[in-house]
């Protein structure tokens, strides 16, 4: 089958006549040394979720073959505070396919994304990057299927109060120009990802903006497709570099923090995942949910007050997990239930062929019943998550959900049918950490799961909990109503998480 790459966004793509995961070291050097590309830069994210950089300028494609075969040595005990400084050097190590054009270079530059290894080269066991690896790897070997995964990126653009066409105070939801202001910034943001190789499902504004003061505060959404859980993680890293690129030179602020403001809708960071086995999609079988999927939900809900530890990171993460605002509070799970912890969105399960009835005069418009595009969505995470350890930490529990013997029962009694307040579902199920302090404690009770599965270093699950323990945020939600400015000073002092 002919592959159509000039239709590719993403220049090395059309240049080098292959899919970013089939790019070998000579095609990066053959894009560099066709295009007089002398500058390249090792990306990598640290321990605050954020890239970071290091610049070579090429001076021989002797040295560029070097750099891309051997890396570089880094001190990781600057990048990680997990790490020893007796013994932190790392060698960071480029991986091809990760390979994409600076935007905003005016200097044409190569990015790369980097993977770390000890010193004795071996991948690093204490990486984020590395342990979400291993727990890929795992799913496949344990159960012959791929977990597949997405990623919802929320955030809010702050600027100046502008006069002309207000938008209506957290109805913001789908809206566009001249009331969502930074409509464009979103579609720039867009394009510039899909040339850096990320693969985009969609963007649109959010139901969150309000004014205060002279300051005008906007809620945006990007959504990607489904990609492997690595890809998946790469791409929400890059997204974040260029949204807040794209802010810098907009001199506007860029927020994706789980609360801005109380009262107002937060930041989420949803997770969609989808099961495939021999490239089909099993979600669903005779247009229903699989069992499969079923037991993974029950594993997900099981350990779903523990991945608040990877998913829900700081103090004001938990005042966007509070009710009535398109948060999870209780665990449970439903279909296109928007209160449920798991949700079930609508799927094309129907049958027919929507596009045939508003589009009659074009024939070739026959009914579609594959379902290739169902997923499931973890809907507690938000812009504070550490994108690698809360995606390693679902599959995991996604493990220990298909080996679970009463994973079938647990699911069937934890299912919700409609909003779970309305119909006082919610009494008898169990509540999410409401504070930092309690999903530490929440993790310890559990660790054993994260740590016996092989994935998880004790090290790092040990260091999260400590971590999160020293926020001593315990009474943090009542302590917020009693004091208006302390909770403005938090939601200030964390605005650039991750």
């Amino acid at each position: 089958m002919e592959k159509h790459y000039d239709y590719s966004p993403n220049p090395l793509v059309k240049y080098i006549k292959k899919e970013p995961s089939q790019f070998t070291r000579e095609d990066i050097i053959s894009f560099m040394t066709g295009n007089q590309i002398r500058l390249l830069n090792f990306r990598y994210p640290g321990e605050d979720g954020r890239l970071k950089t290091l610049n070579f300028a090429i001076h021989s494609q002797d040295h560029l073959k070097s750099i891309l075969t051997h890396g570089e040595r880094v001190d990781g005990s600057s990048l990680f505070s997990f790490m020893e400084t007796g013994s932190s050097d790392l060698y960071v190590v480029p991986r091809y396919q990760t390979a994409f054009l600076n935007p905003f270079s005016e200097i044409p530059s190569m990015e790369i994304l980097c993977s770390f290894f000890n010193h004795n080269g071996e991948l690093l066991d204490l990486a984020p990057e590395n342990i979400l690896r291993k727990a890929a790897n795992q799913f496949r070997q344990c159960t012959g299927m791929d977990m597949l995964m997405l990623g919802e990126l929320e955030y809010y653009v702050n600027s100046p109060t502008q006069s002309l066409f207000p938008a209506t105070d957290q109805r913001g939801y789908h809206e566009s120009q001249p009331f969502a202001k930074f409509e464009w910034m979103r579609k720039e943001a867009l394009r510039l990802m899909a040339e850096c190789g990320g693969q985009i499902k969609y963007g649109h504004s959010e139901v969150g903006n309000f004014t205060k003061g002279e300051e005008a505060f906007e809620q945006h959404e990007i959504e990607f497709l489904p990609t492997t859980p690595e890809t998946a993680a790469d791409q929400i890293l890059i997204a974040k570099w260029i949204l807040r690129m794209l802010a810098e030179e907009s001199n506007v602020e860029i927020s994706f923090a789980p609360k801005i403001s109380t009262g107002k809708a937060g930041n989420g960071l949803h997770f969609h995942m989808l099961l495939t086995k021999d490239g089909q999609n099993i979600v669903m079988e005779n247009r229903k949910l699989s069992d499969s999927s079923k037991k993974i939900i029950a594993g997900i809900l099981d350990m779903a007050d523990a991945l608040t530890a990877f998913g829900n990171t700081l103090p004001t993460s938990y005042l966007r997990l509070v009710p009535n605002q398109e948060a999870p509070t209780y665990i449970c799970w439903g279909e296109r239930n928007r209160s449920a912890l798991v949700r079930i969105p609508l799927g094309w399960t129907s049958q027919s062929s929507m596009a045939a009835a508003v589009n009659p005069a074009d024939g070739s418009l026959n009914k579609d019943t594959s379902n290739d595009r169902q997923t499931f969505e973890f809907r507690v995470p938000d812009g504070s998550a550490d994108i690698h350890l809360i995606m390693a930490g679902i599959i995991n529990a996604a493990i220990h959900g298909l080996n679970m013997k009463d994973a079938l029962k647990k699911a069937g009694d934890l299912y919700v049918n409609g909003n779970i307040f309305n119909n006082n579902d919610y009494q008898k199920l169990n509540q999410l950490p409401a504070s930092c302090y309690e999903s530490a404690e929440r993790l310890e009770k559990k660790k054993h799961h994260f740590i016996d599965s092989g994935i998880f270093p004790d090290g790092i699950i040990n260091h999260t909990i400590n971590k999160l323990r020293s926020f001593n945020d315990k009474n943090l939600r009542e302590e917020m109503v009693e004091d208006n400015e302390k909770s403005r000073d938090l939601v200030i002092k964390y605005i650039h998480c991750q």
